[in-house]
């Protein structure tokens, strides 16, 4: 089990560590050079195990300086960029996975496409209170540019998670590449954040390492050569990710097993990260279930046994936890925990990722500077 290294090298130390370098009065954990312009390159999925395994797909990354960052609990795409829009852990923000239960309403919010049963909302002010990094950027007189697809702007996880931005829609690579030169020639400090997806969606569908998910790293790779050819004079690029991946050779529908469905209301989180909602009275009968099951298979702890490991981080508010399943379960062998009645896609999925193994957790960090 690999618990994130929070505040010693993951990604909750990353945003406001490129707020210091850019001079602002913020902790500097990560001990980065000041500059004068920041560009962060987000590549979905780009786990540093991964990129290690083919470094002839990747010959700019695999050449950069760098180092090794744990991603968070859960490895997934909410958390890490709610980690990397705030500088706070899980704990601190609230968005500990992707499928999570509303306290007091019998229903699970789907964090990433941000939905609701029965035509419910969720204000994204509401569920994810904390001002971002980009919030205080803008107050010290930095103005933070987010470059990305057009159909994520104002969406709730972008508002949630990218409040204080100024958006910039781009949705081919050439696009996104020219968008974040105009905006750090033009801005003198400049934070500019660029979000790359397409290597995650390959790595789902049909696993990592394959053709498609090579294809796409050789992608990856090509924008951050232009990217970094393209830096002015004092400036840094950063490319890191959210989480990492392995492929399920083990599938395990959790809805077709008795043991794994008795005294449970809701089941939530994803594959590799479950938060396991039992019904009143039933947890204690619930874990021991859950345990005796995946013995062998999967790490499966009680709620208190996560918050008081720091598998969220040191602390977690209070009222974030019963967000937290009363039962997590986080397979360590190359498994999938489906729920395909109500999962389909994901339970047709090749890769996956939410655990505490090294695959999942970590993740790069490589610079460039000019």
């Amino acid at each position: 089990m690999l618990v994130p290294g929070y505040g010693s090298g993951s990604l909750a130390d990353v945003p406001r560590s490129l707020l210091a370098a850019l001079g602002l009065r913020e902790p500097n954990a990560l001990a980065l050079h000041p500059v004068d312009r920041v560009c962060l390159f987000v590549v979905d999925g780009l786990g540093a195990e991964l990129l290690r395994a083919h470094p002839e797909a990747a010959p700019f990354l695999s050449a950069m300086t760098g180092r090794t960052l744990t991603a968070g609990f859960p490895a997934t795409t909410v958390t890490s960029l709610c980690t990397l829009g705030t500088g706070l852990t899980p704990g601190e923000h609230g968005m500990v996975g992707l499928m999570l239960a509303v306290p007091g309403t019998g229903h699970l919010f789907n964090c990433l496409r941000w939905t609701l049963p029965d035509g419910l909302t969720m204000d994204p002010d509401v569920w994810q209170p904390a001002a971002t990094v980009y919030q205080r950027a803008a107050e010290a007189g930095v103005e933070p540019v987010y470059v990305a697809p057009a159909e994520f702007e104002g969406t709730g996880l972008t508002r949630a998670v990218y409040r204080g931005v100024r958006y910039v829609p781009a949705d081919s690579v050439d696009d996104r590449v020219a968008r974040v030169h105009e905006t750090l020639r033009e801005r003198r400090p400049a934070y500019v954040t660029v979000y790359y997806g397409d290597l995650d969606a390959a790595g789902h569908m049909v696993g990592w390492g394959s053709d498609e998910w090579l294809r796409q790293l050789g992608i990856v790779d090509d924008m951050a050569q232009r990217l970094a050819e393209g830096l002015p004079p004092g400036s840094a690029l950063y490319v890191t990710a959210d989480h990492g991946m392995v492929n399920a050779t083990e599938k395990l529908d959790a809805e077709s097993v008795p043991e794994l469905t008795e005294g449970v209301a809701l089941l939530g989180g994803e594959a590799r990260a479950r938060h396991v909602y039992a019904r009143p009275g039933a947890a204690k009968q619930v874990l021991e279930a859950w345990r005796e099951t995946l013995s062998g298979k999967a790490w499966v702890v009680s709620r208190q046994e996560a918050v008081e490991s720091g598998w969220f981080g040191p602390h977690v508010r209070d009222a974030w936890l019963e967000r937290i399943g009363d039962v997590v379960a986080v397979p360590h062998a190359d498994l999938a925990i489906t729920a395909p009645s109500t999962h389909r896609i994901e339970a047709l999925f090749t890769g996956y990722h939410g655990s505490l193994t090294a695959a999942e957790q970590y993740v790069p960090l490589l610079e460039v500077q000019s």
